[in-house]
């Protein structure tokens, strides 16, 4: 089966609301098409394994690490909402072929990659490590189906995430990104004291207190590290704000959101709000970054890389939260490495590169069998 062919059925079958029935059709696919052990835990999360000591029992697919080195493709398989014009009269989403390009919602982001994943996982032979191929469930939801998973246990030594890394360095080139940001989603409430506005000395005015907390938050530095000597550098800055009940009211609420991109290690100090009278912080959303500790993993990726294009890919960073944070949180070493260009994903007319899926399935089958050598 041609990496076009079962990108197209992946991408055909709806998953934005309910991701089972593609879970449904990875599942069936890996138990038909490979010698693996297959898994499905009950968060809707797929796993196969295969390799020296993995048997036929899948129920420890998604616990048992044991037994030398293990190496994870990974991905998910959920999707953002599809635009009107990707989705048929009987609900499907439509795909379409064209120029070399896969169109449709979730080809870029990213069940090309899954499929690229299946078919290297598939087609790896003669392994020194345990592989693992997971797509996981709930990603655009914030990670949910890789947290659940790494809840019950699973933490592989190793993991390519297959979410996009072309175009960074260089246009069609097939990057191997070391670090990526994560997110930190939070909410300060400024509470005050309501009065009449003609009245101002009888209340404490909530949006003046939280007006002092945006101050705090843009005079904050932001964060940075360096990894593999690339540099990681994040971002704070205040997105929304809501206070207030009538034109002649001192208000006595208002709520403040704050959207921080974290980086490997560093986070800003957003908490010294709280030293404003009548002012809390919540985290509302905490995705990690993710860096990869472990060079000679990446150096053969990229190795790996290298040998399946004409291009000279880089090391690079990616500006985006992906499982690869929650997986390296667990303490495995990740890269991402996928088809997918900046601006291809969650767009109307979202598309990916025929060629480039192809070569992604040539450097995970790559990667998986030089690992442990």
């Amino acid at each position: 089966m041609h990496v076009a062919d079962l990108t197209r059925e992946l991408v055909s079958i709806p998953s934005h609301e309910d991701e089972a029935a593609a879970g449904d059709y990875i599942e069936e696919w890996l138990r038909e098409h490979t010698d693996s052990a297959v898994f499905r835990d009950e968060h809707g999360n797929v796993f196969a394994r295969k390799g020296p000591g993995v048997d036929s029992a899948g129920d420890s697919v998604a616990r048992d690490g044991a037994g030398g080195a293990s190496l994870a493709l990974a991905g998910h398989h959920d999707v953002v909402p599809p635009d009107e014009s990707q989705v048929d009269d009987d609900g499907a989403y439509r795909v379409e072929q064209r120029d070399g390009r896969l169109y449709g919602r979730g080809a870029a982001d990213m069940k090309g990659a899954v499929a690229a994943a299946m078919l290297s996982f598939r087609d790896a032979t003669d392994l020194d490590c345990e592989l693992v191929f997971v797509s996981f469930v709930a990603e655009e939801s914030g990670c949910l189906g890789s947290t659940a998973a790494i809840d019950d246990g699973f933490a592989p030594d190793y993991a390519v995430v297959g979410e996009g890394s072309t175009g960074y360095s260089a246009e069609g080139v097939t990057d191997v990104a070391v670090a990526h940001k994560g997110r930190r989603g939070s909410t300060i409430e400024a509470t005050g004291t309501a009065a009449h506005a003609s009245e101002v000395e009888s209340g404490e005015n909530a949006i003046y207190r939280a007006s002092d907390a945006v101050d705090v938050v843009r005079d904050l530095s932001f964060p940075s590290t360096t990894v593999m000597g690339h540099e990681v550098r994040g971002s704070v800055a205040v997105t929304e704000i809501d206070g207030g009940s009538a034109w002649n009211v001192i208000p006595e609420s208002c709520a403040v959101t704050v959207d921080e991109r974290t980086v490997p290690g560093e986070r800003a100090s957003i908490e010294r709000v709280e030293a404003i009278d009548g002012v809390e912080w919540t985290v509302d959303q905490d995705l990690p970054p993710m860096a990869c500790e472990d060079e000679a993993f990446a150096d053969l990726v990229l190795d790996a890389a290298t040998a399946t294009q004409d291009g000279a890919p880089e090391h690079v960073v990616k500006p985006h939260a992906t499982d690869a944070g929650n997986l390296a949180g667990a303490g495995t070493d990740c890269v991402v490495v996928g088809p997918a260009q900046p601006g291809e994903a969650h767009t109307a007319d979202e598309s990916v590169s025929i060629d480039v899926l192809e070569r992604c399935v040539a450097i995970y089958r790559d990667v998986a069998s030089e690992v442990a050598r």
